[in-house]
């Protein structure tokens, strides 16, 4: 494993910690969750059979296994141990040979010099403490042709999901300029940060899909529950009852013929290197 930059210290506590237990624990609620973004991301992406691709913040690995069954060789980096022990099982017992998985800080991580015809990720790249620093060294690690794609959450406005879990269960809302889930979310910021990078100005479509959290609402409750437990434990008894109904009711409210969904949005973001 390479170094961890000093900014990313706490990141790399918490996922390879408590944060990453999480989503390692409920590898199948988050993808199926986001299912719906998968094939406009990968159709981006437009991965061919002779690509390396790397996978950044690859989690359990699913984006990673997709891009192996359409490119030459893929590797995994991600700062959650667990996750990438999971990402290797499912990889080998799909039969995939042409995967990788590394433990690895891609702020400093030596990535290689035009290794990649392709850069991903889903949702990996919103909790750099320097983004500048992380692009600029994936920038690197791009062949002169090849193709960032990235799939990252909306402001938070735009992905009810968030607004009303945080309404039912009160807690400090993220930065806008991160590091957490949006900090990807304002296209002026995504231009700025990537073009300081050493990438041209690149290109946001927005996609806007159902984010799924069971298939009722006792399921949801359990997964949601968890992914709020750091909060919840931090409210009195009497706060804790009252944030549990709230969030139950918010579940119920969203319950329909496809289980528990709620409006979200996420952009795919594309990228070439400068002067490419």
């Amino acid at each position: 494993m390479t170094g961890i930059h000093p900014s990313n210290a706490d990141a790399a506590t918490a996922w390879d910690g408590p944060a990453g237990d999480i989503w390692a624990d409920h590898a199948d609620q988050f993808d199926a969750g986001v299912a719906r973004f998968m094939q406009p991301f990968l159709e981006a992406a437009a991965i061919e059979r002779t690509m390396h691709v790397l996978d950044v913040g690859c989690g359990n690995g699913l984006t990673t296994r997709e891009a192996a069954r359409r490119a030459a060789a893929v590797t995994g980096v991600d700062l959650s141990a667990r996750m990438l022990d999971i990402a290797r099982r499912r990889a080998a017992a799909d039969g995939l040979a042409n995967v990788s998985f590394v433990r690895a800080d891609v702020q400093v991580a030596d990535l290689g010099q035009a290794r990649y015809d392709r850069v991903i990720s889903r949702n990996g790249v919103m909790f750099f403490g320097d983004p500048v620093a992380a692009f600029a060294n994936l920038a690197r690690a791009l062949k002169p042709e090849g193709r960032m794609v990235l799939l990252v959450w909306q402001g938070m406005v735009e992905n009810h999901w968030f607004t009303a879990f945080r309404s039912a269960v009160p807690g400090p809302l993220p930065p806008p300029d991160g590091p957490g889930p949006f900090a990807l979310g304002d296209p002026d910021r995504v231009r700025t940060l990537l073009t300081a990078a050493g990438f041209a100005e690149p290109e946001l479509r927005g996609v806007r899909e159902p984010t799924y959290y069971g298939p009722d609402v006792a399921t949801a409750e359990r997964y949601v529950s968890t992914m709020l437990g750091g909060l919840l434990a931090e409210l009195d008894d009497a706060g804790r009852a009252e944030a549990t109904a709230a969030l139950h009711t918010t579940l119920e409210e969203h319950m329909g013929p496809d289980g528990v969904t709620y409006p979200s949005a996420m952009w795919i973001i594309t990228a070439v290197r400068a002067g490419s």
